[in-house]
């Protein structure tokens, strides 16, 4: 089941203060970017944020506890967020540490012709 493009925007709208959000769709579901870091992916209307450190010592001290799942099959566990993502404020912190702690995107090779 393909997330649905107004969960994604709302998503989007809720991190804004966390700087320059956007998604983009890959694979039927959607990559969400904080500038120009991958810092979570929505797969069957669900968030998955990319573990970082700070993210999980965020998360334990304003939740108490980590939920971790794949985003698919064969994925590395990311932080499942279930309904946080509804208080603005809070999962705006979470996204702009997880793109403070997560290294820059290494530069693309230019195709050669």
């Amino acid at each position: 089941m393909a997330s649905e493009a107004e969960f994604v925007d709302f998503l989007t709208g809720q991190m804004k203060d966390a700087g320059e959000v956007y998604s983009r769709k890959m694979f039927g579901e959607y990559a969400l970017y904080c500038g120009k870091k991958v810092v979570a992916l929505v797969c069957n209307d669900q968030l998955f944020v990319k573990q970082t450190v700070p993210g999980r010592e965020f998360i334990e001290r304003t939740l108490g506890s980590v939920e971790e799942a794949p985003a698919y099959e064969g994925a590395k566990p990311g932080f499942l967020i279930s309904e946080s993502f509804e208080d603005s404020s809070w999962i705006a912190e979470l996204i702009s540490l997880t793109a403070d702690a997560l290294p820059e995107p290494k530069p693309k090779k230019k195709k050669s012709k």
